[in-house]
């Protein structure tokens, strides 16, 4: 049966385990702290549990905190031998452990042991509060680097509260390895789901804080930010602010928490030290592997539901699960072109039916790969190269513009671990079929195909107005379905409020290409008047069309687009607003 007892110390009641040995040990580190605290007043004394799997709690070096009121020095670190364990007290200032909970002013060396599990043996009022003030700023700190990761996924970031817990936790325990030792049990989600518990509602109450303060919203259990929140975030003053921060917490962190950890260490055996040796120099990823990954509490949506950011769901297993269903049946992989990225089509046969979905694996631009891109587009636009980058921004502009009723192949699973993106395959054909044949018909024969290119216009001009830019406008990124409806393509290089003359541009010009080198002109200022006409009619603005006639464009299309043809087109766009553009058809 458990009971508790309790002790008073300075005025405060103090709940101590039932268990004898331990009731008798926490009040002899009462009797330690009110020793070195003499005739001042103590505020408060906080012990960090111990989570380790490869010690006992009767072998664990235990780690005390005690804040006293105006303490000269500000800081001291004793040790002392307490019931036959190892206890490593720091003793400090209560103006400088609330300035380390405000701004870090020690790296949260001290601070720190509140993001862990621990036991309140004094002032417990006061570290609530100086936890839930710690907590908030770490988990803005949280938020603030996920805008900065994924600035287009940032507003549809879906956050379960945990990730909070876990992330603080882990980010420390990458700054010092060897905090992993004393942690383990609680990271690898083998703590008892109470004692977890306990230490979540702390990061729960910071949460709720900053939604009463407006800094986030709740959308169901999930976390959101808010759009002001994001700009403000987004401004790489906000980056260069929390990398700086890193370079304290290390050095305090290690300072002050290595020789507790040492302690635990040496306090068993010759074996145990050459674990040690060996343990210090496995990398991050060794000492981390088997911790909770705190993405797996990150969601993005697709229009199947929400994914985890932790998916490692690969394209068989993808194929087997989703697309089957579990059962057996045949599937077959068709590459369909992609030289920057992995594209398949994936059709999977079972008895009841045949499905097709696409897959795109996002490769790095690198090397060879790169460099003509960068050169291609220098001085007009600036690409997303990194292969995850890439796959935010499609998975980001894809599911915002399908919410705003612009037809896009929909989401059907992401992993972000694998690079992967899963979406509906569109049946129909690409409009660089129609520009081809645009180029070889005779007299009013491309009346149809002119009319597909208005249509394109009055799409983009749709989602010009939703201040998004597409960035790879090729024709062949607009497919048309057997009902006539326009499906836009491709948005890895998509951005909100970019340079929407440069999507005018890109379309135009690519376009421009299919015709012939001789006696094109007239199919080509047909070509830009139908689109224009479109662009116009859905909305858009005649200085953006202008601006894609501009120089700064034509040039960069020159190698592969010939003059005569661009000249014609980017006349049209000048003159863009103007009366007498003929209307196509």
């Amino acid at each position: 049966m458990h009971v508790s007892t309790y002790f008073i110390f300075q005025g405060e009641w103090l709940n101590q385990d039932s268990s004898d040995e331990k009731g008798k040990l926490h009040q002899q580190i009462l009797e330690f702290c009110r020793h070195v605290a003499g005739s001042t007043q103590i505020t408060a004394i906080s012990l960090l549990g111990n989570y380790s799997n490869r010690i006992s709690n009767a072998k664990a070096t235990l780690e005390a905190v005690l804040v006293i009121r105006d303490f000269q020095p500000r800081l001291m670190s004793y040790v002392k031998i307490i019931g036959g364990r190892n206890i490593i007290l720091f003793a400090v200032d209560q103006w400088v452990f609330e300035r380390d909970i405000d701004r870090g002013f020690l790296g949260e060396a001290l601070a720190g042991t509140l993001v862990f599990p621990h036991i309140t043996l004094l002032g417990n009022e006061y570290l609530n509060k100086q936890e839930i003030l710690l907590k908030k700023r770490l988990i803005l700190e949280l938020l603030e680097n996920l805008i900065l990761s994924f600035p287009d996924l940032a507003y549809q970031l879906r956050i379960k509260p945990e990730y909070f817990m876990y992330e603080v936790m882990l980010n420390r325990v990458r700054i010092f390895p060897p905090l992993a030792y004393g942690t383990s049990n609680f990271m690898n989600d083998t703590t008892p789901r109470k004692e977890v518990e306990a230490d979540f509602q702390g990061y729960l109450e910071a949460v709720k804080q900053l939604e009463k303060e407006n800094k986030i919203t709740f959308l169901n259990e999930y976390v959101m930010v808010s759009r002001k929140f994001v700009t403000k975030s987004k401004n790489q003053k906000v980056r260069l602010i929390n990398i700086s921060k890193n370079a304290p917490r290390a050095l305090f962190t290690s300072v002050l928490a290595s020789f507790p950890q040492l302690l635990n260490f040496f306090s068993q055996n010759t074996e145990t030290l050459l674990k040690f040796q060996k343990f210090t120099m496995k990398r991050e990823a060794d000492v981390t592997r088997s911790f909770v990954d705190p993405q797996k509490y990150v969601f993005v949506p697709t229009s199947k539901g929400l994914v985890s950011m932790a998916d490692r769901l690969d394209i068989e297993g993808f194929t087997r699960k989703i697309l089957l269903n579990g059962e057996k049946g045949k599937i077959t992989f068709e590459p369909i072109g992609g030289v920057l990225n992995d594209v398949y089509l994936i059709k999977a046969y079972s008895s009841s039916a045949e499905r097709k979905v696409l897959v795109k694996r996002f490769k790095d631009w690198s090397g060879f790969k790169w460099f003509p891109l960068s050169l291609w587009s220098l001085g007009a636009r600036n690409l997303a190269v990194l292969g995850r980058t890439r796959l935010e921004k499609e998975c980001a502009i894809s599911e915002f513009l399908r919410c705003e009723g612009i037809s896009v192949p929909k989401i059907l699973h992401v992993s972000h671990r694998k690079r992967l993106v899963f979406m509906e395959f569109i049946e129909g054909e690409d409009l660089s079929k129609a520009i081809k044949r645009i180029a070889k018909a005779k007299g009013r024969g491309a009346a149809k195909d002119l009319a597909k290119i208005e249509k394109v216009g009055e799409v983009y001009a749709r989602v010009h107005a939703l201040r998004v830019t597409l960035g790879d406008t090729k024709p062949e990124n607009v497919i048309f379905d057997p009902d006539d409806n326009v499906y836009l393509l491709d948005f890895e290089q998509a951005s909100h409020d970019g340079d929407k003359a440069w999507d005018i541009a890109v379309f135009l010009y690519y376009a421009g290409h299919y015709l012939q080198p001789l006696y094109s002109n007239g199919k080509a200022e047909a070509i830009t008047e139908a689109f224009v006409n479109g662009y116009l009619k859905g909305g858009g603005d005649a200085g953006t069309i202008k601006k894609a006639g501009n120089s700064k464009y034509t040039r960069i299309f020159s190698v592969f687009t010939m003059p005569s043809v661009m000249l014609a087109m980017s006349n049209v766009c000048r003159k863009a607003g103007k009366t007498g553009l003929k209307k196509c058809g």
